[in-house]
């Protein structure tokens, strides 16, 4: 058998979100990297020697002109997606390119709609926050959000009705929406804020946990260092938009079922959108007083939060000798894919 060359085949991904650990992960695979990038982000990819090609654009729908799309379409080219490929380029444009694109490209339409996303769930057999179809049925606390990968932006909480056209008026003045159409309500879940970052082989058929963090986000965070009396005073609207993520280690007895959701997910996937979800995803919820899960979103690709462990976590130490970032271990991946001529299981 000829000995494998990983040099002529290369991880491509957006520079953004999580480029860095992605590629850096790819480069200590043995791939080469690409990576396509705003001219005005030039100056920070740059400074970084594991990354082998910079292709610069002025916005990242570019990446579909003739020019750019005959450099990413060279054989033995793999895209891996993360949030800004989704909330920046159309969903339709995705399911018809013809480039590689590692996981299920067609689950991303399921995490974007917060239809799809619930009945996801609720195939999974997840405890789910309920789902308010209507702002008059707005009676306790609840959390109102967009579609997509949003980041927290535009989040907002509403208690009644009036609440909810307040803030839902502040957000079409913004631009932000077209209309109320483009909000999806959920009763609030009071909480421990928990973000799961699992990664499913299908070839080895398992489910691993590589790493757990939690969101920082602005300005619902922040609210906490400002007393209670002086809250009731000022004119804010706190927002959720993710500035940035820290580590949290789990308690050890509420693994088990962390581990049987997860699976649970995988097989609900495989059900609803074949082939189902190969590579790295994130349940999102929240923990109660008495260790109850509440999944209240999920990610079906890579996640900011997987930044914090690019020297491996707790949980990634224990299944692997090196320090294995999401990054590397989707670079893996595709190396045993490519050994075991089983690519096609891991790309879409």
């Amino acid at each position: 058998m000829p000995r494998l060359n990983i040099k002529k085949h290369t991880i491509c991904t957006l520079g953004s979100h999580c480029a860095l650990q992605v590629l850096k992960g790819a480069k200590d695979e043995g791939f080469k990297t690409l990576l396509i990038c705003k001219k005005t982000r030039q100056n920070l990819y740059q400074r970084f020697s594991f990354i082998d090609e910079i292709i610069l654009v002025n916005e990242f729908n570019e990446m579909f002109n003739t020019t750019i799309k005959k450099i990413i379409s060279r054989e033995n080219l793999y895209i891996i997606p993360h949030g800004t490929l989704i909330s920046d380029i159309k969903l339709s444009t995705l399911e018809k390119l013809q480039i590689p694109i590692f996981g299920n490209k067609h689950i991303l339409k399921w995490e974007s709609d917060r239809k799809l996303k619930q009945r996801l769930m609720e195939e999974a057999k997840l405890s789910t926050p309920k789902e308010i179809k209507n702002k008059k049925q707005i009676k306790n606390l609840s959390i109102v959000k967009l579609h997509g990968a949003a980041g927290g932006k535009g989040y907002f909480l509403a208690w009644n009705e009036k609440s909810f056209n307040i803030r839902c008026k502040k957000l079409i003045e913004k631009k932000i929406i077209k209309s109320e159409d483009d909000l999806y309500i959920q009763e609030y879940s009071v909480g421990v804020p928990v973000y799961f970052h699992f990664f499913y082989s299908p070839l080895k058929n398992d489910v691993e946990l590589l790493g757990i963090d939690r969101r920082y986000e602005s300005d619902i965070d922040g609210l906490g260092r400002i007393p209670a009396t002086i809250q009731q005073n000022i004119n804010l609207d706190p927002t959720y938009n993710v500035i940035g993520n820290s580590p949290l280690v789990l308690r050890e007895s509420l693994l088990y079922d962390a581990y049987s959701m997860s699976e649970r997910f995988v097989a609900a996937t495989s059900r609803l959108v074949k082939p189902g979800i190969p590579g790295p995803f994130c349940l999102e919820g929240v923990y109660d007083n008495n260790g109850n899960f509440t999944v209240f979103e999920f990610s079906s690709r890579i996640v900011a939060g997987t930044n914090l462990f690019i020297d491996g976590s707790p949980y990634s130490t224990l299944l692997f000798n090196i320090p294995m970032s999401m990054g590397r271990r989707i670079a893996r991946e595709l190396k045993l894919g490519i050994k075991k001529n089983r690519l096609s299981e891991l790309l879409t």
